[in-house]
């Protein structure tokens, strides 16, 4: 059987974004998909500036991601109470080169896959193919139709999310999934954007809160459909009490966790009635591990480094993960170096912000909020200064990869034309 230079486990937005990138830089690779067919499943999602910086880079342009999406302009924090504590904005608009984009989880899925098949061809995703493990280096152990095969490669890739086989056997004893308490309900509905009509907003205390934003431009009527997630922690010592980590839900279900939940400009009980679906899931991930590496076998996006969505760049993380691997392919090629380089630069500092968002990441605001006055203020200066508040956000930013000078400033991470020798 033909050896593939790189077999990436899972089709996902990382699985599918490396393999437009090591497309982009001459690399053969084929995807293998568990799914039979490919659906826009999930709801909203942010993108950062340094992934859609990336994304650009790889020739999906802002036209394609408004497609499925929208810039956001600003990101707010508000308290209980209604009132602003933290704003600042986004993207272009807060001077980055590249802007940050609220987009629909499932059309973005399906834009990168309808990429890939573009330009890799039909056969670059095999669906209905499970990846059940590795041996003797990188070969991969398949099932397809309940018949087991193994595919020689060169290196593979597990981009087989949070329930990872491949970091599985890469770490046979690794905890089990890690949920802190915090429950999520989300689901879209159509409404006008509040504030600039494009900002991400995070409404609510430390134990109970919403957030919000819009993933479309307004209608002819002035309605843009709103991504929202309803989120209450709880107890968790006796673990997730679901046999499902992700259900279909009522929204009688949980609703009532918000009827105070009435401002002049939003109420979000009158929203909540009105939602076209909701979607339970606790909010989970992984302890980090000490590499992401075994030899010809590396692990990338939520199989790396599964994270709590708090800093909404858990997806940006796994396409950058895919342009880093491909910088080091570049310099050390197809081989385990390169693999072993990739490691090296990421998996500690991503680790660490793994763990800052368990933490609660830049919502950590609320709790300093709620541990200062009880989320009760007139004056939220008096309470967080002003100066303390912008310092919290840029220690976040700068730990998450996306502080503005040092990414403006920084070099592609994939030359433009750059292609791996032989």
């Amino acid at each position: 059987m033909h050896q593939t230079p790189v077999v990436i486990a899972g089709g996902g937005i990382g699985g599918l974004s490396l393999a437009l990138t090591l497309h982009q830089i001459g690399v053969p690779c084929q995807v293998l998909e568990s799914a039979r067919e490919m659906r826009p499943l999930g709801v909203g999602i942010n993108l950062q500036p340094n992934a859609v910086r990336e994304l650009f880079d790889l020739g999906i342009t802002e036209e394609d991601l408004s497609s499925v999406g929208l810039p956001v302009r600003e990101w707010a924090l508000v308290g209980l109470n209604g009132k602003e504590v933290y704003a600042e904005p986004r993207g272009t608009f807060a001077g980055y080169k590249w802007p940050q984009f609220a987009v629909h989880r499932g059309a973005l899925h399906m834009l990168l896959y309808r990429k890939v098949l573009e330009r890799l061809g039909p056969e670059a995703v095999q669906l209905g193919t499970k990846v059940l493990g590795y041996e003797d280096g990188a070969n991969v152990l398949t099932e397809r139709d309940s018949v087991r095969k193994t595919l020689p490669a060169g290196l593979l890739i597990g981009a087989d999310g949070i329930h990872s086989k491949i970091r599985a056997q890469m770490h046979p004893d690794q905890p089990p999934i890690h949920w802190g308490g915090a429950v999520m309900w989300r689901g879209t509905v159509r409404s006008k954007a509040w504030r600039t009509g494009a900002s991400f907003i995070g409404l609510g205390t430390d134990r109970t809160r919403m957030v919000l934003y819009p993933i479309s431009e307004p209608d002819e009527d002035g309605n843009s459909l709103i991504n929202w997630i309803a989120e209450v922690t709880r107890d968790s010592s006796g673990g997730w009490p679901e046999d499902s980590w992700f259900r279909a839900v009522e929204i009688a279900e949980f609703a009532h966790h918000f009827d105070a939940f009435r401002y002049d400009w939003l109420d979000v009980p009158e929203m909540l009635s009105r939602a076209d679906c909701a979607y339970e899931n606790p909010m989970i991930d992984r302890d980090p591990v000490g590499t992401w590496v075994d030899g010809q076998v590396a692990l990338l996006g939520d199989a790396a480094h599964a994270m709590y969505p708090t800093g909404s760049n858990g997806a940006s993380q796994a396409i950058i993960d895919g342009r880093i691997l491909a910088q080091k392919m570049l310099e050390h090629g197809v081989t385990p170096d390169a693999l072993s380089a990739y490691d090296a630069q990421l998996c500690g500092p991503v680790s660490e912000l793994v763990l800052r968002n368990r933490g609660a990441g830049p919502f950590g605001l609320l709790n300093l909020l709620q541990e200062r006055c009880g989320n009760e203020f007139d004056d939220i200066d008096a309470v967080i200064p002003a100066v303390e508040r912008a310092a919290f956000m840029a220690k976040y930013k700068s730990a998450a990869g996306f502080a503005m000078d040092a990414l403006n400033s920084a070099p592609a991470t994939v030359p433009a034309g750059a292609r791996v020798s032989g």
